[in-house]
């Protein structure tokens, strides 16, 4: 039987597990306007089962957002979690839809009328932790985000706040609020093709902050099960995002530099992106995606302890010329 192992998430007092149930693809099939913001059809049932699952698993930390299907993660994690008020929920606002287009909105009104919106789909007297969605500097030189967030905590629907931060250029924000020492978090992207976060997240860590590292699998190229001819419906955001000849180009690559690590580990490709992740100390929880129960059941296998120079190695990786192709092609494709 596996056992999950629990931190604190910065200096908070939230005891958060390791691996964290990502709630965005939950969400289901959503559109706005032509563009896909969800992974495609998901069925309710399956969710449920598969959040179950992660509640017998020892997961605790759940990552929602009210723009994943439009309100619908939300309201179904609300449904499911009814009554399990142990579990810690961080939820997330900004980005919205106006008039079939996607957009933003970070005022102080749209903020507070947001946080009320998630506690009635969430059925919760508070949010564990309430981050601002991709807040960038503009945003935050306006403080109204921040006016926002401190009220809804001195109202006590939230107890905690933070930032979860842009996908390819994180640090101006999370420098802005580290400088001021505001917030208590940031949820950012890390994972064996992603390392571009890693100096703001030591910065972080030493500061108290708690860290979310999302997108661990990257969009599943990391998932060990992906194949250079998998396609994507229009309804699944990887569909302009991933094709053949990116998805050949990355594990071609995996396959030169990474897995030849799980050999020597005897373990599975998933096991090896998430362990890789959670060595580094500053990371609270990472928060893959999880759809079904087999999906919860891969994603809390037994975390392995790397050797200092093979987790050495791997964070380099991103650095070297092969390391750093892959990281811009995945930039130009959003």
């Amino acid at each position: 039987m596996n056992v999950m192992i629990y931190g604190m998430f910065g200096t908070t007092n939230l005891k958060v597990s390791k691996v964290g149930f990502g709630a965005w693809a939950i969400g289901g099939n959503a559109m706005i306007g032509t563009t896909a913001i969800g992974w495609g059809p998901a069925d309710d049932q399956v969710s449920r089962q598969s959040i179950h699952a992660a509640l017998d698993a020892g997961i605790n930390f759940f990552d929602t957002a009210d723009i994943y299907g439009l309100g619908h993660s939300e309201k179904l994690l609300g449904e499911t979690l009814a009554g399990q008020r142990d579990v810690l929920i961080a939820s997330k606002a900004g980005n919205c839809a106006v008039d079939g287009v996607f957009s933003s909105n970070y005022s102080k009104k749209y903020l507070l009328a947001a946080c009320d919106a998630s506690l009635i789909r969430l059925k919760r007297d508070v949010i564990d932790y309430y981050q601002m969605h991709s807040a960038r500097l503009e945003h935050l030189n306006q403080m109204e985000c921040v006016e926002a967030m401190d009220q809804l905590k001195q109202a006590g629907k939230i107890r905690y706040w933070g930032l979860s931060l842009n996908t390819f250029d994180p640090e101006p924000e999370a420098a802005w609020l580290m400088d001021r020492r505001l917030g208590e978090g940031f949820q950012l992207v890390l994972n064996l093709l992603n390392g571009n976060s890693i100096p703001l997240m030591r910065r972080a860590g030493k500061l108290g902050y708690g860290i979310i590292a999302r997108m661990p699998l990257q969009f599943g190229l990391l998932s060990g099960k992906m194949t250079a001819d998998r396609t994507f419906d229009r309804d699944d955001h990887r569909h302009k995002r991933l094709d053949s000849e990116l998805q050949k180009e990355v594990l071609d690559y995996l396959d030169n530099h990474i897995w030849l690590l799980c050999d020597k580990y005897e373990c599975s490709p998933l096991q090896l992106a998430l362990s890789y992740i959670t060595s580094f100390p500053e990371v609270s929880t990472v928060i893959p995606g999880m759809r079904t129960p087999a999906q919860v059941a891969g994603n809390t296998m037994p975390l392995i302890t790397l050797a200092s120079a093979d987790r050495d190695y791997l964070e380099q990786l991103f650095h070297s010329a092969p390391g750093q192709a892959i990281w811009h092609e995945l930039i130009r494709r959003g």
